[in-house]
């Protein structure tokens, strides 16, 4: 699993721009609804070094947080702005699926190519989006507008696992949804992944229940195995929505804390 010495490691951020109450049996399949509750968090992320700067995802705006009842902090790109990245220039976006928490400002990075999965485009617009349960995480406008940036040349396709850049590979999990692609990333610390909602929290992954809101079960914890396979140490992966993320890894800087935390790092016991 190792690298070309060639390769300069990227560093990895994760940017926190909203929260909602959970309870348990929202987080697991056969969740006791008794259990106390616990909170969700929604993040994007930056992978970079001295020669590339990758988002992971655009997450979503005021407005949707209201119709979704999510408590919004603030914009993903207060946090980009902090590391020093103006969504308006970035260039390239990685979509690890179509969900409005993944996808929801897109608007915002008016000069990026999307890269996204064959599979995941054909499940947000085929058979299965007739069918309220799993379309509730889609919302119709934005998966519109992405079929529009399609045709106006800037999304990128992979139809399965690829390696994307020097020290970067995507690999495609479904589970979540049939299209979902994980981010490996090469680090200072060695292979990092970023699970978005590969693994919503680690207690999904770790204590081997699944998330509620999935197209394939099965495939969903293959995907835990896949994740494990493509890293050292399991605690250099990354779930997608555990607010532990901010507790585990420190922020850059004071003025980042609650928002900005770097994940290319060893986290606290």
């Amino acid at each position: 699993m190792t690298v070309d010495a060639a390769v300069e490691p990227y560093e990895v951020y994760a940017i926190r721009y909203a929260t909602v109450e959970r309870k348990a049996a929202e987080n697991f399949i056969g969740g006791d609804a008794h259990e106390t509750a616990q909170h969700m968090d929604y993040f994007v992320w930056l992978v970079r070094n001295r020669r590339h700067a990758f988002v992971v995802d655009t997450g979503f705006n005021a407005q949707a947080a209201e119709k979704r009842k999510r408590r919004f902090l603030q914009s993903p790109t207060v946090g980009l702005k902090m590391l020093g990245v103006e969504a308006a220039t970035v260039p390239h976006v990685i979509i690890t699926h179509l969900h409005y928490d993944h996808i929801g400002n897109f608007d915002l990075f008016p000069q990026a190519t999307f890269y996204l999965q064959d599979e995941e485009m054909a499940f947000a617009t085929g058979r299965y989006m007739a069918n309220p349960f799993f379309r509730h995480g889609y919302e119709e406008d934005e998966v519109v507008a992405m079929v529009r940036n399609v045709y106006a040349g800037r999304v990128r396709f992979f139809d399965g696992d690829v390696d994307f850049a020097p020290g970067i590979s995507l690999h495609l999990l479904g589970g979540h949804t049939r299209g979902l692609q994980v981010v490996r990333v090469w680090t200072r610390i060695g292979w990092l992944v970023l699970a978005s909602d590969g693994s919503h929290y680690y207690a999904n992954m770790r204590e081997d229940r699944p998330f509620p809101t999935v197209f394939n079960v099965g495939a969903m914890v293959d995907g835990w195995q896949i994740m494990r396979d493509l890293v050292e140490d399991e605690r250099f992966i990354i779930p997608g929505h555990d607010p532990a993320v901010m507790d585990l890894y420190e922020p850059p800087a004071e003025e980042m804390q609650g928002i900005v935390v770097r994940l290319d790092a060893e986290p606290r016991e």
